[in-house]
């Protein structure tokens, strides 16, 4: 089986609905260290990712930006000293999309 990391971006219809709660399940059973947080209403994909200082955080996060520049679709990101958060969600869907559970994969591979 191919990994969600390896899976193709998709484009987004301007018809397209957010994942059901449900739905989500399967792709977030891919990635345990993640969780679905809602907040406004709108489901989001967050995880805190830990390191030993700020140096460490804030070049993980140089990592992720360029993750996310290349598949033009952007996180919020929060750097912290010895921590950094990150939270996806499909903006113009106001809930989660495949792509976000795909860039979250993306983004355990530049912990690694």
């Amino acid at each position: 089986m191919q990994s969600l990391a390896r899976t193709a971006f998709q484009s987004v219809s301007s018809d397209a609905m957010p994942l059901a709660h449900e739905a989500c399940q399967p792709h977030l059973a891919a990635l345990p260290e993640w969780q679905i947080v809602e907040h406004d209403g709108i489901m989001k994909l967050m995880r805190r990712f830990a390191f030993r200082d700020f140096a460490d955080a804030l070049a993980f996060t140089q990592r992720v930006g360029e993750v996310a520049e290349q598949a033009g679709h952007h996180p919020v990101i929060v750097t912290e000293w010895g921590r950094t958060t990150v939270t996806w969600w499909t903006h113009t869907l106001r809930g989660l999309h495949l792509n976000d559970f795909i860039l979250a994969a993306r983004t355990d591979e530049v912990v690694e």
